[in-house]
């Protein structure tokens, strides 16, 4: 089963995107801050990473390129999402190694859109 690890400190987002993905088939795992995020990649290798941007302590954008940087998770695919909306938030989150960035609230079949283009499944 696909495993898709959402970082979100936002108790009501990180709720709705386990409702659409766990719909959708896919296995969660959550963590609630950045650097928890990169923590939990190293150890668990989901086969994508939704990462806010927003959150205390390790930013959506610090975790994301700790993540895209090191040898052992650098293959998996990251997929902003954000209510940062302005075309330097989405030009910065690719340049720290994101593969896609969505703005919230997301509407539930683009994401699921953007999940398999980078998984290339189903």
């Amino acid at each position: 089963m696909t495993r898709i690890l959402i970082v979100d400190d936002s108790p009501t987002e990180t709720f709705r995107f386990r409702e659409i993905l766990t719909k959708h088939g896919f296995e969660v795992l959550e963590a609630s801050n950045g650097a928890d995020g990169v923590t939990m990649t190293q150890a668990e290798l989901p086969d994508m990473v939704l990462m806010d941007v927003v959150m205390p302590g390790v930013n959506g954008f610090q975790a994301t390129r700790q993540i895209a940087r090191n040898s052992s998770t650098k293959h998996i695919p990251i997929v902003i999402v954000s209510t940062k909306d302005q075309a330097t938030d989405r030009v910065w989150g690719k340049r720290q190694g994101a593969c896609d960035y969505l703005t919230k609230p997301v509407d539930e079949q683009q994401l699921i859109d953007v999940i398999k283009q980078h998984l290339r499944v189903g």
